[in-house]
């Protein structure tokens, strides 16, 4: 397993659009959480948009996960992905 970061940015959304996507996102993306694939999950300040930690095996699964919730599908909410790990030479301090 590995972590990715997924930044997004939502773009704006209608009143309409909000009252019929947000009844599905909200389940989906807490099944994401309640299956252990999102670890962590926060707001972006300054900017609409979600930034999610995701436990997966790669960043394929990360991008297929978070493609597959209803803002994304409809192009609303836009990602960028960075594969993370710990600080390798954080190592070297303990040898």
């Amino acid at each position: 397993m590995m972590k990715v970061l997924a930044i997004g940015t939502l773009q704006p959304l209608s009143d309409e659009q909000s009252a019929r996507i947000f009844p599905d996102e909200v389940p989906a993306t807490l099944k994401l959480y309640l299956g252990g694939k999102l670890e962590q999950f926060w707001l972006r300040y300054g900017m609409k948009g979600a930034v999610f930690l995701l436990n997966v095996a790669d960043q394929e699964e990360a991008e297929t996960l978070i493609g597959a919730l209803p803002l994304t599908q409809e192009g609303l909410h836009r990602f960028e992905y960075f594969p993370i790990g710990p600080l390798s030479p954080l190592g070297l301090l303990i040898q």
